[in-house]
């Protein structure tokens, strides 16, 4: 589909004759006028879909937005393209372009198959005059398999009893049966604003860049430190786990033989680019760049398992428009991604149980409530419920199993860890998958210890999930925390500003000065509130930063070199030195990653990121 989008004072438009393949149409269609408007020329081309005129209505919008205008006028030009649709399917199109613009904006369509007279008057800006080439998205045979998946559903108990779902009691796991009936709904599609939404801007993290495809975010100071804080850890734990670091590309050739086929076997809708005439795809994770890497290496058995792990930024899937919602599902995240080779089934096992654990230990570190989801073909299950049991013994808790009678992707058996948010939408972070097809498909292979060439058995694992998930999630639960009565909060070690120092008075301020050098030599974020505002007033902006201590300093308190700390955590209010203070911060950050904040530390100095 081709589009010659023009910004317009006004266009004009009034059919004159019919062709032999008009449409009929109303008498007010036969002509219009607009201003302020978004004038679209459009062809239909030989190969388009519905998801293309879906695509064409997304890239519509988004200019719309960029140049401000009132109201988008379709217009059929059938002069902008040498290969054609056929009539129905152009009309057919059209009506699909006009009802998804139609269902964001407000959209007028001149008549398909008429010859018609038009008059506009282009506004003459840099963005008033763009054109646009927009293709189908490629779709995986497994997304399309994936649509008409068909599964049982179970519950698998600690005591290693596998209970029908419909059949187990749900009413101690209230969380678990939320996460089940997510799954049997079957869909992604958001439902109104998510807590989170408000709250990554209200925290000056994150927001929507109106400048990019939708799903691309904006990320603030206070939110690239968090997410920079994730992305170290996660790689610190891969990196005492054994991982080897690696850096791969972000672009793929379309046509290359292993590629191609394993897009197919993967359920993700993918952007697709032209360069030199050849069409390449942007990778959706780091498989493809590592597989081709260990086709390329030298192994033996004693090298396996062997593990290669890159933090992917960004990762890209091309996600329906009506399942992008805020850091849940975006277009572009940071994924980080460590495959394992493994000598044979019975060595993936064991690294899987090994993955799983490190899962759990992830999740504790980001103070996340979660519920396992375990995935198998039921072949693969039936030999190996061993396995699945130790699971659920090592969770501590029952599990769901989703079963498939046959295997659909490449993979015979995943876990995923999933958080509920606060519309009761469960998402996936942590998952690990025993693949059973790249290996072969790839050409990866070692010599065992006869000299043979063998072939390995590869495990996908994603430890932490989708960086930006993991805050989202974070953020959902402080909501429904919220929402109980508690006092939301992030873990200490991810606080932007872990200690906030406020002087009582302007007598106080030498005091509080003198503080704040001294925590921020002991590596202990912090600031002061050096505004000229009442102490009750800079209590409660600290209160809504969600500042896990926050100091008051008086005369008192310089006199006795103290602190007065209240803890959000607790609610207790404590006499402290710095030290003390610092002492306690460092204690339960340790291990984790530190970064100063990177932000002016008086708050008088600070510019607000958000309108």
């Amino acid at each position: 589909m081709r589009l010659l989008l023009l910004h317009v004072d006004y266009i004009e438009y009034r059919a004159r004759e019919k062709t032999s393949i008009a449409e009929d149409v109303p008498e007010d269609m036969l002509q219009g006028r607009a201003e302020n408007a978004l004038a679209v020329f459009t062809a239909v081309e030989r190969g388009d879909t519905e998801e293309t005129a879906r695509r064409a209505a997304e890239e519509v919008l988004q200019t719309l937005r960029r140049v401000g205008a009132e109201r988008v006028v379709l217009y059929p030009y059938a002069h902008l393209s040498s290969s054609l649709a056929g009539a129905e399917t152009a009309l057919r199109l059209l009506r699909v372009l006009e009802s998804s613009v139609g269902a964001e904006a407000p959209v007028t369509r001149a008549p398909f198959g008429w010859y018609k007279s038009f008059e506009l008057r282009c506004k003459g800006h840099p963005l008033s005059e763009l054109s646009k080439e927009i293709k189908a998205g490629k779709e995986s045979t497994a997304l399309a398999a994936e649509k008409k998946l068909k599964s049982e559903w179970y519950v698998l108990t600690p005591e290693g009893e596998l209970v029908p779902a419909e059949k187990f009691d749900f009413s101690e796991h209230e969380r678990l049966r939320e996460v089940y009936e997510y799954e049997l709904r079957g869909t992604r599609a958001a439902e109104g604003e998510p807590a989170h939404l408000r709250l990554m801007k209200e925290h000056q993290l994150a927001d929507h860049e109106p400048g990019s495809d939708p799903g691309n975010l904006r990320w603030y100071p206070k939110g690239r430190l968090v997410k920079r804080l994730l992305e170290e850890r996660v790689s610190e734990l891969l990196a005492e786990y054994g991982a080897m670091e690696v850096e791969t590309p972000v672009m793929y050739d379309l046509a290359h033989p292993q590629l191609s086929s394993y897009l197919n076997r993967f359920p993700a809708r993918q952007y697709i680019v032209l360069s030199d005439r050849r069409e390449y795809f942007l990778r959706f994770a780091a498989c493809f760049g590592q597989y081709l890497m260990m086709r390329s290496m030298t192994l033996s058995h004693r090298h396996l398992p062997l593990r290669v792990y890159e933090l992917t930024r960004y990762s890209f899937r091309r996600e329906q428009s009506g399942e992008l919602v805020g850091l849940k599902r975006l277009r572009a995240f940071t994924m980080p991604d460590m495959h394992t080779l493994c000598r044979d089934m019975e060595q993936a096992k064991q690294e899987f149980l090994r993955q799983f654990e490190l899962s759990m230990r992830w999740m504790q570190e980001v103070e996340l409530e979660y519920e396992a989801v375990v995935r198998f073909v039921r072949s693969f299950y039936e030999e190996n419920q061993e396995l699945a049991a130790e699971l659920a013994k090592k969770l501590g808790k029952p599990v769901l199993v989703e079963m498939w009678d046959e295997r659909f992707f490449y993979f015979v058996m995943k876990f995923e860890f999933c958080v509920v948010d606060s519309q009761k939408k469960a998402a996936t972070l942590s998952t690990v998958q025993i693949d059973v097809e790249n290996a072969t498909r790839f050409g990866i292979g070692y010599v065992d210890e006869a000299g043979e060439r063998r072939t390995p058995v590869l495990l996908h694992a994603s430890i932490s999930g989708g960086i930006e998930r993991n805050i989202y999630a974070m953020l959902e639960q402080a909501y429904l925390r919220s929402a109980m009565g508690e006092k939301p909060a992030l873990p200490l070690w991810l606080c932007p500003t872990q200690v906030r120092v406020l002087p009582v008075s302007e007598r106080s301020m030498g005091y509080a000065e003198r503080v704040l050098e001294r925590l921020l030599k002991m590596r202990i974020r912090a600031d002061l509130d050096d505004t000229p505002e009442t102490l009750q007033k800079k209590v409660r902006r600290a209160e809504k930063e969600w500042v896990p201590c926050i100091c008051v300093v008086g005369e008192r308190e310089a006199e006795e070199g103290m602190l007065s700390v209240r803890l959000r955590s607790t609610g207790e209010q404590r006499k402290m030195s710095p030290e003390e203070l610092a002492e306690l911060i460092e204690a339960e950050c340790r291990g984790k990653p530190f970064h100063r904040l990177p932000l002016p530390v008086r708050l008088s100095e600070r510019p607000v990121f958000r309108g």
